[in-house]
């Protein structure tokens, strides 16, 4: 039998069958608008001041249950840059994108972080 880790949808036997991680109830998270699945936690919130494509964006260092789609490279606010869509496993819904190569200098901390859009995850856990 194959194990799958529920990180990573990419390993063979696993396309069948999604494996949905789930963020500690005691941490503040915030998860796909449409289908609830758990996105990130917040303490993996690096910066709520970016834009997408739909409004207001948030960047974290790492998020769960979602997939990657391929490299291209954009022109966005801050200059070219080499992106991937992410999208919900759980609802295929597109959230935001990753970071995977920052040509300018001043943008590397971005590299390897994701972008997910306002409009696209809320609130839960432990949220005042």
């Amino acid at each position: 039998p194959t194990l799958c880790d529920p990180m990573d949808y990419s390993l063979p036997g696993c396309s069948s069958k999604t494996f949905q991680a789930y963020l500690p109830n005691c941490h503040r998270t915030y998860s796909c608008v449409h289908c609830r699945a758990h996105l990130a936690n917040h303490d993996e919130l690096i910066s709520k001041s970016f834009q997408g494509s739909q409004g207001r964006a948030y960047l974290f260092n790492s998020v769960v249950n979602v997939g990657c789609g391929p490299a291209e490279e954009r022109v966005l606010l801050t200059g070219l840059h080499a992106v991937a869509d992410i999208h919900c496993e759980s609802c295929k819904t597109t959230l935001g994108w990753k970071y995977e190569h920052a040509f300018e200098s001043s943008q590397k901390y971005k590299e390897g972080k994701f972008i997910i859009e306002l409009a696209h995850m809320v609130k839960d856990n432990g949220w005042e």
